[in-house]
């Protein structure tokens, strides 16, 4: 009896170990699918052709994929898909790659021999992915009309009045932009965490969130994880999770939150909150804690431009008050201050006084804020008021369309220069990317303007400023002080998500021309400065004063 019930015992054993091995998970299955169904979408030439609804036959195959219980049976539901899809043709033009000049480190098909997969099944992926449809195809094309290369999505159902508690179109969702950042996010390489393991992350959000809230947090969470300062997603879900907002703008340093500004003076007032308070904690929690916790829902390229953004977010809630810990004086006190929707504050701010488009600073120094500057702004007269001096500081901080810095280039570059080149996605080989011309700058005529050129930034400026910082920067005497910028450069993809929330990545691959990547890194910079915590809490520009004491060298 008892060698009857040790091999029973071993026999279930032995059972067990081979379902364990030859078993796939949940997320095994949809992440296998999410991936099967995004690469047939652009790379079949009848699916992407639009010979076929593509949500209706994800929604389709959902219970067959789910069924299957071991690799065998999903491979034999992903071969039978493939046979209803129809023959693919010989392709000769697609081995036609060798004429481009290709970026390799952002296109992955390794996971087309995945070990999940039988080697029929892994055969007949590659060789659709070596038979591929070429150029613009229904899901997807680009645009010389919206910018040079530029993605559009199109031909997507929005579903705008789906129920969230719809599990198909919740896995719809997240298989549809996971595989537009797969395929089309020229930065997709240098996410902090593995795409391929920010799928498998998400699967479970996605198919089991505990309410609307969750779904939607879910989706902005999915966002976030591109590690890129130009994501943004509209909800008014999200809003209203971050909907209340105490009514100061702060900076994070050190782990707390000085403010710097008000939203509205009156109400500041009213909260006895003033300018250079120190705000240590909030609802008893350290403000870093905070930010720890939330900073997976606030967009950044690094961490600079999170901490940057997390003024919107991490003193922000569902209620109208807030309790905060705060230092003034070097004295600390506790208080309950009121919160408010944004729409509540009006145009009434104090703190971040705005300065004259350009003047002339003790010393023979011109400054010249861009922030401040027009579409209409006449440069040759700035000019000529400003050939005399001795240098001039251009300030790029909170600067954006930046439309006048070719003809600023012209003036303090000789001879012409490149000042980025750029990576454009290639629709006949969607995921790869190849290397493109940027622009150039300066006149090869002798350098008009002599003087240093000393340009200011921090993790305010973005995109077209970074854009704007990297021309300006070819300056024959130009020296670049400050802290890091966002690092998000280029122009966007704008598309919407299930359900019709707008959403936004980066397009283009913009680098100085070198190579050096702009993107999470920001613009190079040549001395920095890293405000302190009290220079900022006294209103002290430490960034200002280290370019005029580097012009005074």
């Amino acid at each position: 009896m008892k060698k009857i019930k040790f091999y029973l015992l071993f026999f279930l054993l032995c059972n067990q170990t081979t379902y364990t091995q030859n078993g796939l998970s949940n997320t095994e299955k949809l992440s296998a699918t999410a991936k099967v169904w995004g690469f047939l979408k652009y790379y079949h030439p009848n699916v992407a052709d639009g010979k076929f609804d593509w949500d209706q036959e994800l929604f389709k195959i959902l219970p067959k994929i789910k069924n299957s219980e071991n690799k065998e049976q999903l491979s034999q539901v992903y071969l039978d898909w493939l046979t209803l899809l129809g023959q693919v043709e010989s392709c000769k033009k697609c081995n036609r790659t060798e004429e481009q000049d290709y970026f390799t480190k952002n296109l992955d098909l390794a996971w087309l021999n995945d070990q999940i997969f039988t080697p029929e099944l892994s055969e007949k992926l590659r060789y659709i992915e070596a038979n591929r449809h070429l150029g613009n195809k229904y899901y997807v094309s680009t645009s010389k009309k919206v910018g040079k290369g530029k993605v559009v999505i199109t031909n997507e159902n929005e579903y705008k009045n789906f129920d969230w508690k719809n599990e198909d179109l919740r896995l719809l969702t997240l298989f549809r932009y996971w595989n537009i950042v797969e395929y089309f996010f020229p930065y997709k390489y240098q996410t902090d965490v593995l795409w391929d393991d920010v799928l498998k992350k998400m699967i479970p959000k996605f198919q089991n969130p505990k309410s609307e809230m969750d779904f939607h947090l879910a989706m902005l969470e999915l966002a976030i994880s591109t590690d890129d300062s130009h994501v943004r997603l509209n909800s008014k879900k999200i809003f209203s999770f971050f909907g209340y907002y105490p009514p100061v703008k702060f900076k994070l340093v050190d782990n707390k939150a000085v403010v710097i500004g008000t939203y509205n003076d009156s109400l500041a007032l009213i909260n006895d909150l003033k300018i250079g308070d120190i705000i240590t904690k909030a609802n008893d929690k350290n403000i870093d804690e905070i930010f720890q916790e939330t900073k997976k829902y606030i967009s950044g390229s690094n961490s600079s431009r999170k901490r940057f953004n997390a003024n919107y977010y991490i003193l922000s809630g569902l209620t109208d008050s807030l309790k905060i810990g705060v230092i003034r004086d070097g004295e600390t006190s506790t208080k309950i201050v009121k919160r408010y929707l944004y729409k509540d504050f009006g145009r009434k701010s104090i703190g971040t006084n705005k300065k004259k488009d350009y003047k002339l600073l003790e010393g023979n120094i011109g400054y010249i804020d861009l922030s401040e500057l027009g579409d209409d702004v006449n440069v040759p007269d700035i000019m000529s008021d400003l050939n005399d001096t001795k240098a001039i500081i251009f300030d790029l901080r909170d600067a954006y369309a930046v439309n006048s810095m070719y003809y600023f280039g012209h003036y303090i570059t000789s001879p012409r220069k490149d000042f980025y080149k750029v990576l454009l996605p290639d629709l006949d080989y969607p995921g790869k990317f190849f290397w493109d011309k940027g622009a150039d700058v300066g006149y090869n005529k002798e350098l008009k303007y002599k003087g240093k050129v000393v340009l200011l930034v921090d993790e305010s400026c973005q995109s077209q400023c970074e854009y704007t910082v990297m021309c300006l920067q070819t300056g024959n005497n130009s020296t670049t002080i400050g802290s890091q910028t966002s690092g998000a450069d280029g122009n966007v993809v704008r598309f919407n998500m299930v359900g019709g929330y707008e959403t936004q990545i980066s397009g283009v691959g913009i680098f100085y021309p070198d190579g050096t990547e702009t993107q999470r890194k920001g613009v190079k910079i040549d001395i920095k400065v890293n405000p302190t915590l009290q220079a900022i809490k006294n209103g002290k520009d430490e960034i200002l004063e280290k370019a005029i004491e580097f012009i005074n060298q």
